[in-house]
């Protein structure tokens, strides 16, 4: 099964690659990285300016991260001295450097490092929703390096579409959606306190439970901006959650979030899970899961559920969720025509698959 995807001159063996963050934040891990298959590299964001970061800063739930970590806490120096010339001297597959923030950064920055980047990945959060800022810093960007440019969107953006048109217009490849959605809060009752927070009292967030926000992003953008690159960010841990963002419009996807919630190792599983996830979804290659264009037929009128009672557990769980009360339990799943509305979340939340239209 072929796993490759190739845009903007580079060639990536698998869709899958790190996304900016402390899993990327040093040569060390860098390199555990290429260990675990991913199909490029992306570094944790480098910035002229040492970060204040407060500890502890990584609360992990069941479904998502909340970090208060800023960039990287190594300095550019170190990342110029030793981490990117020692990774480039056996560098097999693509890296993209991650940078931020300022125009001004970028004109320091860029020059310094072009050397060891194959593409740069831009970060805008906490460069405001201004366009007009966001563009001039692609402009500095563009004016030092010929090297792929991908900007990172920051959900807190207004216009996804907007954005995407003024970063192609600035010179800019492609984007990176999405990045964590913030700000957000932690609280805990018994301390009466915001807890894992920066001085503001915020985190960010980011995860499985995001990934509805970013598969949207995704789409908008490419629907709007169809010759634009975009890499996919927000929410993946599975390797059918990749093939969902190729489906959306991205050309490769990054991963962190779920790696801090279920494991390193992820990398690889989800590598080594690609071709049996494409199979069974009916697809030969990564190429034409991209190529696949994403439906979207809207229907007004279903059948009332129906139940597959060896299926059926007799949890119940249907009936307690229901909110049109269609559902009841009389030695089986019985469904009321007149009350049922259609809606699909019986469908949606059956544990066992018991419950499907006619």
């Amino acid at each position: 099964m072929n796993l490759k995807t190739s845009f903007d001159g580079m060639t990536f063996e698998n869709p899958l690659m790190p996304a900016a963050g402390p899993l990327n934040g040093d040569l060390e891990k860098l390199q555990y990285l290429v260990e675990e298959g991913c199909g490029g590299i992306v570094t944790k964001t480098i910035s002229v300016a040492a970060p204040q970061i407060p500890k502890p800063c990584i609360y992990g739930d069941n479904q998502f991260i909340m970090n208060s970590e800023l960039w990287s806490e190594h300095s550019y120096q170190t990342w110029l001295d030793d981490f990117l010339p020692k990774f480039h001297k056996t560098k097999d597959r693509p890296l993209i450097v991650s940078l931020g923030y300022s125009k001004e950064d970028m004109e320091f920055l860029v020059p310094k490092v072009d050397q060891y980047a194959d593409a740069f990945e831009i970060s805008t959060h906490y460069v405001g929703t201004d366009l007009s800022q966001i563009q001039e810093t692609v402009r500095a960007i563009r004016r030092n390096t010929r090297k792929p440019i991908y900007m990172k969107i920051s959900p807190h953006i207004p216009n996804p579409e907007g954005f995407a048109k003024a970063i192609k217009e600035a010179g800019a490849n492609g984007v990176v959606a999405i990045n964590s959605l913030g700000p957000t809060m932690k609280i805990d009752l018994d301390k009466r306190a915001s807890i894992y927070n920066n001085d503001k009292g915020f985190v960010w967030t980011s995860g499985p439970a995001i990934k509805p926000i970013a598969l949207a992003t995704v789409y908008k953008i490419k629907q709007a901006e169809p010759e634009l690159t975009v890499i996919g960010v927000g929410g993946i841990a599975t390797a059918d959650d990749v093939l969902e963002f190729l489906l959306a419009g991205a050309s490769a996807v990054q991963m962190l979030s779920a790696a801090l919630l279920r494991g390193k190792n992820l990398y690889s599983k989800i590598i080594a899970d690609l071709p049996k996830a494409l199979e069974k979804h009916g697809f030969h290659s990564i190429e034409e899961v991209i190529q696949t264009n994403l439906t979207k037929d809207v229907v007004y009128k279903q059948s009332t559920p129906v139940l597959i009672e060896e299926k059926c557990t007799k949890c119940r769980l249907c009936e307690r969720i229901c909110p049109y009360f269609a559902i009841e339990f009389k030695d089986k799943i019985i469904f009321d025509s007149d009350k049922c509305f259609e809606c699909g979340l019986c469908i949606a939340k059956c544990p066992t698959k018991a419950i499907r239209f006619e």
